[in-house]
């Protein structure tokens, strides 16, 4: 542990430092951050994984620092640069980029003009000029004529002069630092159409003569332009004001206005252009490619929450359909706890078979609710289950007690995205090897409604449609972000160890797919685990990965009643404890409350447990085992709204949040086609993120503005009056800012012409 980056995370994090020590010290250990932010509050002082995953992310940064400082000093070292005041240097830079500006001068490089120049013997020219003391440059020069080296002439002499100073000016740290804030507060993105490519990159259009400022670009527009440059669809460009540059160079280095002056402003130009420019421009393009990535980055992490945590419908008898006209609509029944037991195909041009074999699955397996996947031809199988289960489709009227059992089933549309990816895994082929892709997929859709988290996690989140420019970002820092998203999600739903799936129990803290696979084999092997204490015995999972564990698995009906809930195993004595106060059992707290209202926590503090441990187990005592989602509603689209050109301006519809991005959010309502609410349309107020407004799978209703079935988007609306231009964005000083706008192209357009909406639609 090093103490100096304890000591600089508690001040930007404006923290404790003995919390960053505890965290860290229980990082090295080994600890989770659920585990951590749920089972050692007393060390943290009660830290959330928010502020767990912030001190575990910095404090990576920061060894990685170390690391390249240590890299920096030995190749110093190597090449007889390294003094002393150069080694305090690299060792008091706290970034890399200012550790790299230092390394800089002396880092081995391929032959440049300037080091072609010294191998003519020219430094000592060069630094005499630069050092502006009133040398006549020409006089000067003319000592250095050597055609023997390739110097002819003064000319060539001086020349090689002011490589030798454009490199050195292209090398200071005060030079790479002034013009990287320059670059940042007054660089512009200007971004214009290749030639010949108008017609290929239509979807770039808004970006064939596009400029906004560097400061200003949002996240989707950065990632946007830069797509559209890698396909060689736009050329693209970052930098300020020339003149400015040359400017603020001028200020740094230029000391007279004599002839060894004039030479160092020619250097000055030439370096800016030749070197420092590109040189800016490769930065400030990394760095707000790393700004974009991060705020992308979050919504999808954000996006991928909410949808792990939607509400499930619980342990039912399901049928998930999966549609289809050509091969038909695959059919497949499930248990409550999601185990196949049936599984068939109808055909849609077939209404009566349909009926008849749906109303006989239903009544077969006692079906509680349809689960029909929300594809191609979702709808119109909606509507075929509807007729069926209603006795529409029967030429002889069913009788009225079945039609009554018939009219109890739930028919829900399920988001599929993802079920085909599922489909064809390693997964679903271990546990379907003999049955087709489709009908797994109907599997997939039926336990989704059943329980999205444990179905989801078998996917690769980039497959489930919530992110925006997800190939587009850093991989690395996406799958770490996605990796804790669900992490934490499973360890806050928590798991029941006797039904969950390897896939789902390798999320569980302090697991893995190995001992996820080890404990659905000793399940297998020795029947349903009837306590936590059982865990155990499973092999190789030994006494850390139990810690971790164990608290976030849940038994339900096994000889503890605790081993249902959140309690951890290492705190059991201490409600052993409270029930023994009291005369009672463990169960008599768990069922009274009133016995509850009677237990001092103050009678079992420790050196160990504090009141914030205590008040979860109340809490946990008072719902055991609790699950945090929401209660499932039902929803249902609009009726008669089945296709594209069903839809008219103005109306109004119910829809499904299905993607959140930087500029609005997309909406299902039903047609096969998600339309796209603009932020400026997202409510009758100024809004500054969609998130702030909506979340994925979140109900709305929305009006319709604009439909383009040539181009099949929807601009729809969840204003009041929609397509009105809100007076609080009127008045708002921030707007030019935040929402730069291209030239001859109207706010009240933007929603619908808006080009991420294309472009997220081909991901």
């Amino acid at each position: 542990m090093n103490e100096s980056h304890i000591l600089k995370i508690a001040e930007e994090l404006t923290l404790n430092e003995t919390q960053i020590r505890a965290v860290a010290l229980l990082l090295e250990e080994g600890a989770t951050i659920p585990f951590i932010s749920r089972y050692r509050k007393e060390a943290t002082g009660s830290l959330d994984e928010v502020a767990v995953t912030a001190i575990r992310d910095r404090l990576k940064q920061l060894e990685e620092l170390d690391a390249r400082k240590e890299t920096v000093l030995k190749s110093l070292e190597d090449h007889g640069h390294l003094t002393d005041e150069l080694r305090e240097k690299v060792m008091a830079a706290e970034t890399l980029t200012v550790l790299e500006d230092i390394y800089l001068p002396y880092k081995p490089k391929r032959r440049t003009r300037a080091i072609i120049a010294k191998e003519k013997g020219l430094e000592p020219l060069g630094l005499a000029i630069f050092g502006q003391s009133g040398t006549d440059p020409y006089q000067a020069a003319a000592a250095f004529i050597n055609p023997e080296k390739g110097v002819e002439s003064v000319e060539d002499a001086l020349a090689g002069a002011r490589d030798i100073i454009a490199e050195m000016i292209s090398e200071n740290e005060n030079a790479r630092a002034g013009l990287r804030q320059l670059f940042s507060s007054k660089g512009t993105f200007k971004s214009v159409v290749a030639s010949d490519k108008e017609a290929e990159g239509a979807k770039y259009k808004d970006y064939f003569e596009w400029e906004e400022p560097v400061s200003a670009a949002p996240s989707h527009r950065i990632l946007a332009m830069r797509r559209g440059e890698k396909e060689n669809i736009l050329n693209l460009t970052v930098a300020p004001p020339e003149e400015d540059a040359v400017t603020l160079l001028k200020s740094l280095f230029l000391k007279g206005q004599g002839e060894d002056s004039k030479q160092v402003e020619a250097a000055i130009e030439d370096g800016y252009k030749r070197l420092l420019s590109r040189s800016m421009e490769t930065e400030i393009r990394l760095a707000t490619k790393e700004r974009a990535d991060t705020e992308a980055i979050r919504v999808f992490a954000e996006n991928l929450r909410e949808l792990l945590l939607a509400a499930p419908l619980g342990p039912k008898q399901v049928l998930g359909l999966d549609p289809g006209f050509r091969t038909g609509c695959k059919l497949v029944c499930l248990d409550p706890q999601g185990k196949l037991i049936h599984h068939d195909t109808v055909y849609l041009h077939q209404p009566e078979k349909f009926a008849e074999m749906l109303r006989k699955l239903c009544r077969a397996f006692h079906i509680e609710a349809v689960a029909i996947g929300n594809g191609t031809a979702g709808r119109e199988t909606e509507a075929f289950v509807r007729d069926a289960l209603s006795g529409a489709c029967h030429r002889q009227a069913p009788t009225s007690s079945d039609n009554e059992d018939m009219k109890k089933i739930q028919i829900i549309m399920v988001n599929e995205s993802g079920a085909s990816i599922y489909s064809a895994s390693e997964t679903a082929r271990e546990e379907f090897p003999d049955l087709d892709l489709t009908v797994r997929g109907s599997v997939s859709i039926g336990r989704r409604l059943m329980d999205p988290l444990a179905e989801l996690v078998k996917i690769d989140p980039k497959s489930i449609g919530v992110g925006q420019y997800q190939h587009d970002v850093d991989q690395v820092s996406l799958k770490q972000a996605l990796d804790d998203v669900v992490v934490s999600c499973v360890n806050k739903v928590g798991v029941d160890v006797n039904t969950a799936s390897a896939q789902l129990l390798m999320y569980v803290s302090g697991l893995g797919p190995q001992l996820a696979k080890n404990i659905v084999s000793y399940r297998n092997e020795n029947g349903p685990f009837m306590s936590r204490d059982e865990l155990r015995n499973v092999k190789r999972l030994g006494p850390k990965a139990f810690e971790q564990s164990a608290g976030f698995l849940r038994i339900r009906n096994g000889k503890n009643p605790l081993d249902a809930s959140a309690v951890h195993p290492e705190s059991y004595h201490i409600v052993d404890n409270m029930a023994k106060d009291l005369d009672r059992t463990v169960s008599d707290l768990i069922k009274e409350a009133e016995l509850r209202k009677q237990i001092d926590v103050s009678k079992y503090v420790s050196e160990t447990v504090g009141l914030p441990t205590l008040n979860d187990i109340l809490e946990e005592l008072a719902k055991p085992g609790r699950d945090p989602r929401e209660k499932f509603e039902e929803f249902a689209f609009a009726g008669g709204i089945e296709k594209l050109e069903d839809i008219r301006p103005g109306m109004k519809l119910p829809g499904i949040v299905t993607n959140v991005t930087a500029f609005g959010a997309f909406v299902d309502i039903g047609v096969h086609q998600d339309g796209l609410v603009h932020i400026s349309e997202l409510a009758d107020r100024f809004v500054k993120a969609p998130s702030d407004v909506v979340k994925v799978h979140q109900k709305v209703s929305v009006t319709v503005i604009e439909v383009d079935l040539d181009r099949k988007r929807i601009s729809l609306s969840m204003k009041s009056v929609p397509g009105e231009q809100n007076s609080s964005l009127k008045k708002s000083p921030k707007l030019s800012k935040e929402k730069p706008q291209k030239k001859g192209v109207k706010e009240k357009d933007r929603p619908f012409n808006n080009p991420f909406a294309d472009i997220l639609g081909k991901m």
